[in-house]
């Protein structure tokens, strides 16, 4: 018996969960693929890489409230709401952790994130937090990044890159990076092909066809961007004609 398990081993449907496939969200392709087979999570990173609308980010979403994440973001502990538009996905889903593993975890979403630092400062621990409203966007997921991601646990992350530089970017991947050699466990959602490119990483592509596993020069977003940088005047004409 393996005793050293990632925090999420698979994610199935609940019995009974209720979901018509007719309607959203069990109708987009990728969800109803994790409803038929469920999902098996391994150690280490899984992008999911796909076009808006395709499902990443609701999977994403979902399997952060499965595991006992606020859908607005923060850790196991944060319960701070807004305007709750999570999808009924979450509540049709069940998590099969690793035996071993830790329970802590964190989902970091960028389109929530300022009601997030606003919570913090509602609700102040005993460690002293930076003050996320007076920074830049990017500079907050950064000190998120180092004040959040340092014990092993299970990390969500939508689209992180969406507040990132380039290089910060890649600070991200030796930030991911460090978190798995110390036995955390990442599912993120992404449409960075710098992202995608961390080495070692487990490449999901979401799209029309449910969910593939791929590698990164297999990826239509990489194929997208290669092309794109080599002729932009290609992809621009159709557009601006």
């Amino acid at each position: 018996m393996d005793f050293d398990e990632p925090p999420v081993v698979h994610v199935s449907a609940r019995t009974g969960h209720g979901l018509d496939p007719e309607d959203w969200p069990a109708e987009i392709p990728a969800v109803a693929q994790l409803l038929r087979r469920g999902l098996e999570l391994p150690k280490g990173v899984t992008f999911l890489v796909g076009e808006n609308g395709s499902g990443k980010s609701t999977i994403v979403e979902a399997v952060a409230m499965a595991y006992g994440l606020s859908p607005e973001g923060g850790s196991v502990g944060a319960r701070h709401s807004t305007r709750p538009s999570e999808s009924p996905l979450g509540a049709a889903l069940q998590v099969r952790r690793g035996l071993g593993s830790g329970r802590w975890g964190f989902f970091l979403r960028a389109e929530t994130m300022h009601g997030y630092y606003t919570y913090l400062e509602e609700n102040p621990g005993t460690l002293r937090e930076p003050r996320f409203h007076e920074m830049s966007h990017g500079e907050s997921f950064l000190a998120v990044l180092r004040t959040r991601f340092d014990t092993p646990g299970f990390y969500c992350l939508d689209e992180p890159e969406a507040a990132l530089s380039f290089s910060s970017t890649l600070g991200l991947i030796a930030a991911l990076h460090d978190l798995v050699s110390d036995g955390g466990q990442v599912l993120c959602a992404t449409h960075s092909p710098v992202l995608a490119a961390m080495p070692g990483a487990t490449i999901l592509e979401v799209g029309e066809w449910g969910l593939r596993r791929t590698t990164w020069d297999e990826l239509e977003l990489v194929q997208h961007w290669k092309a794109y940088l080599d002729a932009p005047g290609r992809y621009l004409r159709h557009v601006l004609d």
